[in-house]
């Protein structure tokens, strides 16, 4: 979880107030003043902290506040999208809304719409209803957020949908050369650090994809990943195999660099051949040609297969749970602890490894039965 120290939270409150003077002097400019009671109407229900937003739009007040939380461009999505189908959801008695219309209700006017005993979740929830379990749970947090943001209490009937917890998807040793040796004869240059930072790394898309030139420490082996899943910072480690393949790739940065036009891209450790800063859609092209060159079905391989080959090696190497969960930048240790769960394959390579090697006992018995043999006279 990110921790907001008070300066910052000074700063990020004025920032806010300057946000909604502005919105308050766009929207209410060309508006009659409200008297007080007036004011009092639209602002009595509402939390202390909403009420000099009463009179203002809804939803780029609510963006503020994400953003303010340092959420994540892929979670501001998804909360869009769950915040677009529950505030449009019309009950019987009404007429539906646009969202062109809806996305423009004061902060006031949703409040009153979103208050959750008068039928309203209980429609939404009946239109995701054939979603799978992990797209439903997804849906009902950011309404859980955004009820919460209006000074809700979430009600105690809404269950969120237990789901299964799959194992995760890893290659085989056999299937991780093959890799391997599909990037280092790919034609695009950037194909072997990518898949050797992974493999040796664990990062995310995400992060491999934000690492700035400056993150990396050639000398101690290691990267910084600033501002990862949850804005948590940690630091990775790599081995000589990551050194060389970063190494190699140095000169073609460079070489990128000349052609580069973004000022935010300069520091980016890994550029596209446009000379930008790489993003998660290549790198996940870049992996299905790796794929098809290792006669690998593409759905098989991507970012966080191999992020979870890197986790299951180390613990199949002796590794414990909690380093493992500070290499991969795990906020709860039972997220880790799912690899725990050795698919079959694993079971049978580690049985049989097993079985194939003496025990202790055994050991000691041969070595009596060997003293004893050569201890014993020889007959002709």
């Amino acid at each position: 979880m990110h921790v907001v120290r008070d300066a910052e939270a000074r700063e990020l409150t004025k920032q806010n107030e300057k946000i909604g003077d502005s919105w308050v002097d766009k929207n209410l400019r060309n508006e009659p003043i409200l008297n007080s009671s007036e004011l009092l109407i639209h602002t009595k229900n509402l939390p202390q902290r909403l009420q000099r937003l009463a009179l203002l739009p809804w939803f780029e007040c609510w963006l503020q506040q994400l953003r303010t939380e340092k959420k994540s461009e892929h979670t501001i999505r998804a909360y869009v999208v769950a915040a677009k189908t529950f505030t449009m959801t019309s009950l019987p008695n009404e007429k539906p809304e646009t969202w062109d219309i809806v996305q423009e209700l004061r902060v006031s006017d949703l409040f009153t719409r979103c208050e959750p005993n008068n039928g309203r979740i209980d429609s939404w929830l009946n239109t995701i209803g054939n979603l799978r379990p992990a797209t439903i749970n997804a849906r009902i947090a950011a309404i859980t957020h955004l009820l919460k943001w209006l000074g809700y209490t979430i009600p105690e009937w809404i269950q969120r949908p237990t789901r299964s917890r799959s194992l995760p998807r890893t290659l085989g040793k056999r299937d991780l050369q093959k890799v391997r040796l599909a990037a280092t004869r790919s034609e695009d240059p950037i194909a072997f650090p990518i898949i050797t930072m992974m493999l040796d790394t664990g990062l995310r898309c995400s992060e491999i994809c934000n690492l700035d030139l400056d993150d990396v420490d050639l000398d101690d082996l290691s990267a910084l990943v600033i501002g990862g899943k949850g804005e948590k910072d940690r630091t990775v480690l790599f081995t000589n195999a990551t050194l060389n393949a970063l190494e190699a790739w140095r000169p073609i940065r460079n070489a990128r660099l000349k052609s580069c036009v973004r000022k935010e891209d300069e520091r980016s450790l890994f550029f596209s051949s446009r000379s930008r800063r790489l993003n998660p859609r290549s790198v996940q092209k870049l992996l299905d040609r790796i794929a098809d060159a290792s006669d690998i079905p593409r759905t098989r391989l991507s970012p966080h297969v191999l992020r979870h080959s890197f986790a299951t090696g180390l613990l199949e190497r002796g590794a414990d749970l909690v380093t493992i969960q500070r290499l991969l930048g795990h906020a709860n240790i039972s997220t880790t602890r799912v690899y725990l769960e050795i698919g079959d394959q694993t079971l049978r390579e580690i049985y049989h490894r097993a079985q194939s090697t003496p025990s202790l006992a055994e050991s000691e018995n041969e070595s009596i039965i060997g003293n004893r043999t050569e201890k014993s006279p020889i007959i002709n």
